[in-house]
């Protein structure tokens, strides 16, 4: 997914040692000097509570020589943030998965050889202060090494031996410290900081895994983006002098857009199997956006439900070449600094996606597909798509709650749901689908990106489906308007300042703010309704109209019976009377009005909306009496705008077609 961007790494190092023979030609450097910068500034989502900054390095040149088996003057370091720092708590004192390095150890760079290969710097191990505090215990004594190769060979050097500050035969060095986090600010006690001298070397200090409130600094500034800032305070300045203390270290602005199709109509009366209803889109707002738990590893198979990328970020060996951006949810990780079940700088998963579905009527089961869908109903795989596309394939799948472990530290199982049947698109494509648990009308699906491309935004789009049974005698399912409130996830419950949107030790990372935006409609149920149309009716120049509605559901063929009133809607130009109801018509009854008494005076036209099928009317038109003219018509039935363009006639008697406009004749 990702090409590992080592050179920034690489450069870094360089810096270190080219200073060796620029130091041989000028003599030396006694003034120690350090300047901070910022290995790449990232763009934050402002939606995040947990969003990994740019690491920031330290680099230091010249300063005076110490005398080997001299003690390293050791410094504290904090660095403040313009938000709250939420990095994992791995500990009842706050210490947290926040990390200092020393020298990029581990990195494996090329760095000068010295006398028996003893390896420093880059070379060295990742050797971990076992006292966050800076107890004594990390205290660390000058030592030399002998360069065999470059500018110095043949010179003593006053750096690592085995570790990046130096050793003796009884204490061991340390190039890794914990950070202790207090809201706004993390520490790290005890540092030790050993000027590189005139020795020409330079020295790097990283400070890595620290993660920020971005949902704090949302809202956008004039350019777009807020910035996350930091300011660095040493206890010592003269031991370690900084001359630019407060870098930029992210840029904060919104991740995520989510839109839904046009609320679907669906008739109460006509029941429906895995019904298409809604496509919900997620689009990222910058590339970076979408990530998985850790980069992976191998290609993902779908179908056989095998996910490499979320099980492989046990901190094994995996992602902790200091330097390197990774772009995934982990950021650098040390399996060897843990506490609480955690492991520092491993994400919990991937990006998630949450659907929240909100008054769903009762009776109604909701299904979404497990996979992202292609073009709103055309399904894809992790690997192909049944397009023959031959585009690089993003894929998120579902999972079974928003806070399940893609495993722990050492392993374990991603948490995918399988799909249990198929829901079928417009092609006639079957696509792999999932029942979700729906309890007082609520239900919640979540997918997790598994696949995607951080060199371009991205949407991910999901059906939606529903299954019931029209029973309308039971007003099943009643009606109503289901929603949608779409997010990142998890978003946990409301904070106190104590826990989500501050560091924890027990919640999970990344998490989110729930949705900000109003509820989005998905589908409507509506009551099957029966719209009549009277073209002709009068009461002026010595005649009136008779009305008759006949609610015939009761009928010889197992027809459930209805029962519900009409509105009666009067039309005359400029003047029309207000709606007429009829109150409430029994199925197997006739409900008759006449003009003269329900609208006096009127001639036009008027249209009654029955809330219930198989309604028909039938009008008389005569003078007083009927001695000299009479006729009769049949009311025309109008296909229901609620049902137009889904081919559903709500009158199977009807020679009406949904969506094709009024009947000629009835």
């Amino acid at each position: 997914m990702v090409d590992f961007r080592r050179f920034i790494t690489a450069l870094a190092v360089l810096a270190v040692f080219a200073g060796l023979a620029a130091a041989q030609g000028s003599g030396g450097q006694t003034q120690l000097t350090c300047a901070t910068n910022v290995t790449a500034t990232p763009q934050l989502r402002a939606e995040g509570y947990t969003e990994a900054t740019g690491d920031i390095t330290i680099t230091c040149t010249g300063g005076p020589n110490t005398a080997v088996g001299a003690l390293i003057p050791a410094v504290n370091i904090t660095i403040f943030l313009n938000t709250q720092v939420t990095s994992r708590l791995l500990g009842s004192s706050n210490q947290s998965e926040a990390l200092l390095l020393i020298d990029e150890p581990g990195s494996n760079l090329l760095a000068p050889a010295v006398g028996g290969n003893q390896p420093f710097g880059p070379l060295a191990p990742q050797t971990i202060c076992p006292n966050f505090s800076g107890n004594p215990v990390c205290s660390e004594f000058v030592s030399s090494v002998v360069a065999t190769s470059g500018a110095f060979a043949g010179s003593a050097v006053n750096v690592a031996t085995n570790v990046a500050q130096g050793t003796t035969a009884s204490v061991n060095g340390y190039n890794v410290f914990q950070g202790v986090v207090n809201a706004n600010s993390v520490t790290w006690f005890g540092v030790p900081v050993l000027a590189p001298g005139t020795a020409g070397i330079t020295r790097t200090f990283r400070f890595t895994n620290i993660r920020a409130n971005a949902s704090a600094l949302s809202g956008g500034s004039a350019a777009g983006a807020t910035p996350v800032i930091a300011s660095i305070a040493v206890s010592n300045t003269a031991a370690l002098p900084i001359t630019n203390p407060t870098p930029t270290i992210g840029f904060v602005q919104p991740g995520l857009s989510t839109a839904a199709k046009s609320a679907t109509a669906i008739q109460q009366c006509n029941s429906g199997t895995r019904l298409f209803t809604n496509t919900l889109t997620f689009t990222e707002l910058f590339g970076t956006a979408f990530k998985t738990r850790v980069v992976p590893t191998a290609n993902i198979v779908n179908g056989g439900q095998t996910y490499n990328s979320p099980n492989s970020g046990g901190g094994n060996g995996t992602q902790n070449i200091p330097g390197t951006v990774y772009n995934s949810e982990s950021n650098f990780i040390q399996p060897n600094v843990s506490g609480n079940g955690w492991v520092a700088g491993l994400a919990d998963f991937g990006t998630r996606l949450k659907a929240t579905f909100n008054n769903v009527p009762t009776g109604m089961r909701i299904f979404v597909s497990v996979n992202n869908v292609k073009n709103g109903n055309a399904g894809v795989t992790a690997l192909a798509n049944p397009f023959g596309d031959t585009e690089i394939v993003s894929t998120a799948q579902l999972v079974n709650s928003e806070t399940s472990l893609d495993g722990n530290a050492t392993g374990g199982f991603f948490p995918s749901v399988s799909a249990s049947t198929n829901a079928t698109d417009s092609g006639g494509n079957n696509i792999p689908a999932a029942e979700l648990a729906v309890t007082n009308g609520s239900a919640t699906a979540v997918w997790e990106v598994v696949n995607t491309n951080p060199n371009q935004t991205e949407s991910f789009r999901f059906g939606v489906y529903t299954t019931f049974t029209a029973n309308v005698s039971q007003n099943s399912p009643p009606a109503g308007t289901a929603t949608v409130n779409m997010s990142f996830a998890p978003t946990p419950p409301v904070f106190t300042t104590s826990s989500g949107s501050s560091a924890s030790g027990s919640l999970n990372i990344p998490r989110f703010i729930q949705d900000p935006n109003a509820a989005k409609n998905i589908f409507t149920v509506n009551v099957c309704r029966t719209v009549l149309l009277y073209p002709f009716v009068t009461n002026q120049s010595g005649f009136d109209t008779g009305l008759a509605i006949a609610n015939t559901s009761t009928d010889p063929f197992g027809t459930a019976p209805q029962a519900g009133g009409c509105t009666l809607n009067w039309y005359s130009g400029t003047a029309s009377p207000a709606p007429t109801p009829t109150g409430n018509i029994p199925s197997g009854t006739v409900y008759t009005a006449l003009a003269s008494v329900t609208v006096p005076g009127f001639q036009g036209y008027m249209i009654a909306v029955c809330q219930f099928q198989y309604a028909h009317g039938f009008a008389f038109i005569s003078d007083l009496g009927a001695r000299n003219l009479a006729m009769g018509y049949l009311a025309i039935v109008i296909p229901d705008p609620a049902t137009a363009g889904n081919n559903r006639n709500p009158d199977p008697l009807s020679t009406a077609v949904a969506g094709s406009g009024e009947n000629s004749a009835h």
